[in-house]
């Protein structure tokens, strides 16, 4: 095998706007397959990035023998069942993040994935694969802001689209599914850590009952996370690490831009002698590193780079943020 031939399900704006052209820009793989409900809008897609086949079913696409491995990127309730029916049909999986719509789907997920250990399966969490995730996890680990202590993350945009599927409850909307998500997840990443304890804040939305504004504190044995995540307010993403001699600000965390380069600052020191150094970092695309770090894994017969335990292990936070909120309590 040459190069993983990928299969994607759905013409989701995600796949269109970011993962196809990345993947089709990957040096492990290409995609020769897609499928949607909607046949006519499978074949715009396929003759729009250059696809050989469209499919008018999700089960053609998984009857295809010549599809390696599947990319995942429906609504969040449907994570689970079009995996798990994707590992049966033989099929490595990349899913969208969240896993599922709980903890014990997450679980459901894995023991599919036991079941067929020769199959590569992951959470698509791209932001950990890009440059300066690496670069400000090693920072921390090397010790440049002293000992970490707290991380503040903000991400936000405006939708209050009912009829768009992040703003439906009984599917899995909201800005803690959807975006929250990110922020509990690089908390455990940089802390290299599960929370200790979590307190969560949540405003519903009066007509579609999502969370449309999130608030949480993750503690750690070393120190704190906090975060705000948003749905109807204005556009914004920053994270700030926070040690004892420095901290390190990451300009675009989440949907860092593909044509331009992204920069980290680091503080370190105080007034007089305070020290700031701005980071360049070269330009590069966080969907393509993914699908390369995830199709080396197939091609070497190697480990995936984040396993599933992972994303098990961050949708248990998800819940614990839910549950917080509803006893206005430590969970």
């Amino acid at each position: 095998m040459n190069k993983i031939r990928w299969g994607v399900l759905s013409t989701a704006k995600i796949g269109r706007n970011w993962v196809i052209p990345a993947t089709q820009a990957s040096e492990t793989g290409v995609v020769t397959a897609i499928a949607s409900r909607d046949l006519a809008a499978a074949k715009s897609v396929a003759a729009q990035f250059g696809i050989e086949k469209a499919y008018g079913s999700y089960d053609e696409l998984l009857a295809d023998p010549d599809v390696d491995a599947i990319y995942n990127p429906l609504p969040n309730h449907l994570h689970l069942s079009w995996s798990i029916k994707a590992i049966e049909a033989g099929n490595h999986v990349l899913c969208e993040k969240p896993i599922g719509l709980s903890a014990a789907e997450g679980e459901q997920l894995v023991e599919a994935a036991d079941a067929r250990p020769e199959l590569k399966v992951m959470e698509a969490f791209m932001y950990r694969f890009h440059p300066q995730w690496q670069m400000a996890r090693q920072m921390v680990r090397d010790g440049l802001i002293g000992e970490l202590r707290t991380i503040h993350t903000n991400f936000s945009y405006f939708n209050n689209d009912p009829q768009n599927i992040r703003n439906q409850l009984d599917i899995g909307g909201g800005a803690l599914m959807d975006i929250g998500c990110y922020a509990i997840s690089l908390s455990r990443f940089i802390f290299d850590a599960e929370p200790a304890r979590v307190m969560g804040e949540i405003h519903r939305d009066l007509e579609t009952g999502v969370d449309c504004l999130t608030s949480a504190i993750l503690e750690f044995e070393s120190g704190t996370s906090t975060f705000t995540c948003g749905t109807q307010h204005t556009w914004y993403q920053r994270v700030k690490i926070f040690g004892t001699t420095g901290c390190i600000e990451v300009e675009i965390p989440f949907n860092a831009p593909a044509d331009r380069p992204c920069r980290i600052r680091l503080q370190s020191g105080s007034p007089p002698s305070l020290k700031i150094e701005e980071i360049e970092l070269p330009v590069c695309n966080q969907y393509t590193l993914q699908a390369d770090a995830f199709g080396r894994a197939i091609l070497d017969a190697g480990p995936v780079p984040t396993p599933l335990a992972d994303a098990v292990a961050n949708m248990r936070v998800i819940e614990r943020v839910f549950a917080s909120a509803e006893t206005s309590d430590w969970e």
